[in-house]
C-alpha cells in the first residue's frame, strides 16, 4: 500500500502539473477532494478503490440505488424483480432487527455506496451511519441527504447521456442519516456501538476482510444485535492479496476453499446464523449493458 506523504501545496502542485500535461483524470482529482466529514481521512488509497471514484460508477450507482425501473430495464422483458437491491437490503435487516433496551437503537451501512440502504434503514432505526471509502460516493450521498435528490447523466450509449434525476423517498427522515468517508478495515474507536450492521457487497472487496470481522465484535458487543453480509464472492487480486481472500482458492491440502465456509468459521463463535438466502441484483451499465449477479446473504444474531 503506497502513502502520499505529500501536502496540499505539493499535492495542488503535482496536479496542476499533471493536468497541464494531459496525465490526470476527473477521478485522481476527486479522490483528493476535501472531505465533508469532520473526521480526519488518511491520505493512501486501497487497492482496486480508485475505480470508484470515476463518473461512470457514480452513475451506475445513482441508477443502481434509486433508478426507476424503466430506466433500468426499459424493455418489456428482464429480471424486474431483481430491481431494489439497497432496499431490498434494508428490508432484510428491519425484518430481524426488533429495538430493544439493551441494544442501541443505531445502524451502520458500512461500504453504502450513494445511500439508499442508509435512508432506508431510518424506518426502523433511529440514527444510521453510512461509511464507504468513495470520497465521490460520500459526496453524493450528502448532497442526497441535504438536497433529497442529485441530478446525474445516464448513460445510454457512448457518449450518449439522458439527464436524470435520483430522488430520496419523500417519507425518509434524511436528518437520522449521517454520511462519513471510511475504510471499513480501519473503522475509528469513536463509532461506539450499533444494534444492527449491514455490510453489503462489501467483503470481497477489502484488503482483509478478517481485519474487519473481527472489528465486529467491538461494534456491536450487545446479545440480540444484527449483522446481515451480502456478497457475491467475487474475490480479485485487484482488491487483495489472495493469502487474504475468505475463499475462492485450493487449501494446502488441496480441498476447495468457499467463502461462507470461512465468513462461518470467523462468526461462529460470536453468532449465530437465523437466515441465509440468496438475493439478485442487476447493475444497470448502458441501455444495453448489464451486470446480474447473486449475492449470498447471511443473517447473524450476536450471542
Amino acid at each position: 500500500m503506497a502513502h502520499l506523504l505529500v501536502n496540499d501545496q505539493k499535492l495542488s502542485t503535482i496536479i496542476n502539473i499533471a493536468v497541464a500535461a494531459g496525465l490526470t483524470s476527473y477521478a485522481y482529482c476527486k479522490y483528493f477532494s476535501r472531505p465533508r466529514s469532520g473526521r480526519s481521512i488518511s491520505k493512501h488509497i486501497l487497492p482496486g478503490s480508485d475505480v470508484y471514484e470515476t463518473d461512470k460508477l457514480i452513475s451506475e450507482y445513482l441508477v443502481f440505488h434509486y433508478g426507476k425501473p424503466e430506466q433500468l430495464i426499459p424493455y418489456p422483458f428482464g429480471p424486474k424483480e431483481d430491481l431494489d437491491f439497497p432496499k431490498r437490503c434494508a428490508e432484510l435487516c428491519l425484518k430481524h432487527y426488533q429495538p430493544q433496551e439493551t441494544i442501541p437503537n443505531r445502524a451502520l451501512d458500512i461500504g453504502c455506496a450513494v445511500g439508499r440502504s442508509t435512508f432506508e434503514l431510518t424506518r426502523g432505526v433511529q440514527e444510521v451511519i453510512g461509511i464507504d471509502y468513495s470520497h465521490s460516493f460520500i459526496n453524493a450521498a450528502n448532497k442526497l441527504k441535504k438536497e433529497g435528490k442529485l441530478q446525474y447523466n445516464l448513460v445510454q450509449e457512448g457518449d450518449i447521456v439522458t439527464e436524470t434525476v435520483a430522488e430520496v423517498p419523500a417519507d425518509i427522515d434524511r436528518s437520522r442519516v449521517t454520511f462519513e468517508q471510511g475504510d471499513a478495515c480501519n473503522l475509528p474507536s469513536s463509532l461506539g456501538h450499533f444494534g444492527l450492521v449491514l455490510a453489503a457487497n462489501l467483503i470481497c472487496r477489502l484488503n482483509n476482510s478478517k481485519v474487519f470481522l473481527a472489528r465486529l465484535l467491538t461494534l456491536m458487543p450487545q446479545p440480540g444485535s444484527i449483522l446481515v453480509i451480502t456478497a457475491p464472492y467475487t474475490w480479485l487480486p485487484e482488491f487483495a492479496d489472495k493469502s487474504k481472500w475468505l475463499g475462492g482458492y485450493k487449501s494446502a491440502t488441496g480441498e476447495d476453499v468457499y467463502g461462507f465456509q470461512t465468513l462461518q468459521s470467523e462468526l461462529e463463535q460470536h453468532f449465530d446464523l437465523i437466515e441465509d438466502l440468496n438475493m439478485p441484483f442487476f447493475i444497470r451499465e448502458t441501455a444495453r449493458k448489464n451486470q446480474w449477479t447473486v449475492s449470498h446473504a447471511t443473517v447473524w444474531r450476536r450471542k
